[in-house]
């Protein structure tokens, strides 16, 4: 039969998958990617890196990967182009590295530089004045770090993750990301969050702000950015900002506005995502070291008040992307290929549509990330 996958488990004829789902082990003919679309709103289309899950009667449609990797196939297959029945279950479709500003730029260079190559849909990094026991190292600026890689890169989209209102200004931000966006050719995503309580809360001077107090400032800072990324001349007055007579000509290269990657666990956090955000991204509990199970709870939690908050805000809420960062530290989900497989199965169960994963660091033992024959794999696979 057409669809019965050969010795390689490859599919020969994805016309044919209506007739059942995707098996575990079913692989793509060579050179095809799996793009899903949803009907119900316009969401970006993105990178297939688990086409096994995908699930049901749904016709799937491949495209060549140039066609997603360069953008041409974004209107030609756009839901008043095609026909037929479209859905997406239980599927990752964007692959991201996150990739820490701790290296002198010689080596930092050619780190970014592969990281287009091996594939990954999005590249990301911190945004702290310092970070941990790493705090005595090398340790770049995100903003004329990422202005550096938009010079050396045309295809990976970039961003922080997460910047915050810890040490920044909006209306310094909102210039920055407008300039890191026409640098890019509109390759800029926003991550922003309420920032920690460490080192970057009190750099400034004075006390860290209280739980209340960093959410509340979360709110106002996120609709600053909004408001001042979209009007290229504006005016924002608040409790934590002001902002008179900003300015940001010649205005972002993607309109309205760059999108925003938001990050939040609480519900306050998530009604900001609700309102702003392309993206909701979350590293899933608060606590240092979770088992497998608190962390697809928290998750679960998180994404299910994301739903409210996005109801309570009038969208729909399949219309925000879902991201899952993997933090360092969570080593059982990226030691083993088997491991990794069976996160992004499970996260996509959940709804997830992005995972985000560190660069290797296997001379760190505190902070190792994946274990490189796993990020390899990843990478193969971005590029198979």
């Amino acid at each position: 039969m057409a669809d019965r996958p050969g010795r390689d488990g490859c599919l020969g004829d994805l016309e044919t998958q209506a007739a059942r789902p995707l098996r575990k082990h079913d692989r793509l003919p060579e050179g095809l990617v799996c793009v899903t679309l949803f009907l119900q709103h316009q969401h970006p289309l993105g990178l297939l890196d688990d086409p096994a899950r995908v699930r049901g009667r749904d016709r799937i449609r491949a495209v060549t990967r140039r066609e997603v990797v360069d953008g041409s196939a974004t209107h030609e297959h756009s839901p008043t182009h095609l026909s037929g029945a479209f859905a997406v279950v239980g599927t990752i479709v964007r692959t991201g590295v996150v990739i820490l500003p701790d290296l002198h730029w010689p080596a930092a260079r050619g780190r970014w530089v592969e990281a287009e190559e091996r594939g990954f849909a999005t590249a990301w990094t911190y945004d702290h004045l310092s970070w941990r026991s790493l705090c005595d190292g090398p340790w770049l600026g995100a903003v004329p770090l990422l202005a550096a890689v938009a010079a050396i890169t045309t295809r990976v989209r970039l961003g922080t993750l997460v910047t915050s209102p810890n040490f920044r200004h909006p209306a310094l931000l909102a210039k920055d990301v407008m300039t890191l966006d026409e640098l890019s050719a509109g390759r800029v995503d926003l991550g922003i969050g309420a920032g920690g309580t460490g080192f970057d809360a009190v750099a400034l001077g004075g006390p860290a702000p209280s739980p209340a107090e960093r959410a509340a400032r979360f709110e106002e800072f996120t609709d600053a950015l909004d408001l001042l990324l979209r009007e290229p001349a504006a005016y924002f007055e608040g409790r934590f900002f002001t902002a008179i007579e900003s300015r940001t000509y010649p205005g972002c290269t993607q309109q309205p506005r760059v999108p925003f990657t938001v990050a939040a666990a609480g519900r306050r956090a998530l009604r900001v995502a609700a309102r702003h955000g392309r993206t909701w991204v979350t590293f899933g509990p608060l606590a240092a070291e979770p088992t497998p199970q608190e962390w697809y709870d928290a998750a679960a939690r998180q994404s299910a008040m994301l739903d409210e908050e996005c109801a309570t805000v009038g969208r729909d809420p399949a219309s925000i992307g879902r991201a899952a960062l993997v933090s360092l530290g969570v080593r059982w989900a990226q030691e083993s290929v088997e491991a990794w497989d069976d996160f992004c199965g499970r996260v996509a169960d959940l709804g997830f549509t992005d995972v985000a994963v560190h660069w290797p660091r296997p001379d760190d033992p505190s902070l190792p990330g994946p274990a490189p024959v796993v990020f390899e794999e990843i990478s193969r696979r971005l590029t198979a």
